[in-house]
């Protein structure tokens, strides 16, 4: 839903949790926490369901995006290898540590993002880059809102440097996983990847688990891109009667996959990029955008419920 301009005014930074609610379904978000979603449930047949992992209190409590429902991913989606990469005769070299050896998914789900404006239904939150180890300042916003029990999120990124920006950006929302999960994903390629999970080689689907004529997630171990995604995605739950349909908008047009076995959850990550994209530039798509100055790239993410068919 279009956010009005006469709302509620700037909310307080560090606002610990909001919620929004469109009489069908809720949400609650954790700005503080990367501007993550920490739950969406829904209204079936008079019980709440939650359609995404929800974080525990514990999680809300220090923060912790990476075990939210759903963080952004901003400047970037996935690892850049080593934190390194050159663009336009520069060197450019992120943090890494031994956790974190590939500076993974960039900044936004690191820091707090600013509360713009806040609705019964929808919300505006910012994030805003200062140039440093990463030499370029830049703007990213969420809108996220409710609408008839479907979640929408819209993610922008905006360039405020004086100079071109490589540039990508998605969403990693966290799915539960129960015993016949099963995941509908049309894509018509993947890349294969080493020990540190970065790519190696572009190759067809694996036939026996082909996203595009479905799979059951407890039967996979995934951690891997799909390449040529219809950006639509359907996601069932048979033994509860439910599904949840994700439509995604232009340019995002990779699909991340996250199966760990045996755990309570997965991942589908609508992205615009693939791993390590800012330093793979040899004649295939690898969804790196370059933003000149002042401009901006945005796109939209639906998340609709409904009984299985």
């Amino acid at each position: 839903m279009p956010v009005t301009k006469n709302s509620a005014a700037v909310v307080e930074q560090h606002t610990e949790l909001l919620s929004i609610s469109d009489g069908i379904a809720t949400a609650e978000i954790a700005p503080a926490a990367g501007g993550a979603l920490a739950s969406y449930r829904w209204r079936q047949d008079g019980s709440v369901v939650d359609l995404l992992r929800p974080a525990d209190q514990a999680a809300i409590s220090r923060r912790d995006a990476g075990a939210m429902a759903c963080f952004p991913l901003v400047p970037y989606s996935n690892r850049i290898r080593g934190g390194r990469f050159a663009f336009a005769g520069r060197t450019v070299t992120l943090p890494t540590s031994p956790d974190d050896p590939h500076h993974e998914h960039g900044h936004g789900w690191r820091r707090p993002w600013t509360v713009e404006r806040h609705e019964p239904s929808a919300v505006v939150l910012r994030y805003r880059h200062a140039a440093d180890s990463w030499p370029w300042s830049y703007e990213a916003e969420q809108v996220i809102s409710l609408a008839d029990g479907s979640l929408g999120i819209t993610i922008s990124l905006r360039n405020l440097s004086d100079t071109p920006m490589p540039a990508g950006f998605g969403l990693h929302p966290y799915f539960p996983s129960t015993p016949w999960t099963h995941v509908q994903a049309p894509v018509s390629g993947m890349w294969e990847t080493d020990a540190d999970i970065l790519p190696t080689r572009h190759v067809l689907p694996p036939a026996g688990a082909n996203p595009t004529t479905g799979f059951d997630v407890s039967e996979t171990d995934f951690d891997t891109v799909f390449t040529g995604w219809t950006r639509r995605a359907r996601i069932c739950w048979p033994e509860h009667g439910r599904q949840l349909e994700i439509e995604a908008e232009v340019p995002l047009d990779f699909l991340v996959l996250y199966t760990p076995p045996g755990e309570p959850f997965f991942c589908a990550e609508p992205v615009t990029n693939i791993t390590d994209a800012f330093n793979r530039d040899a004649g295939i798509d690898t969804g790196r955008i370059v933003l000149a100055p002042g401009r901006m790239r945005s796109a939209s993410v639906r998340f609709t419920p409904s009984q299985a068919a």
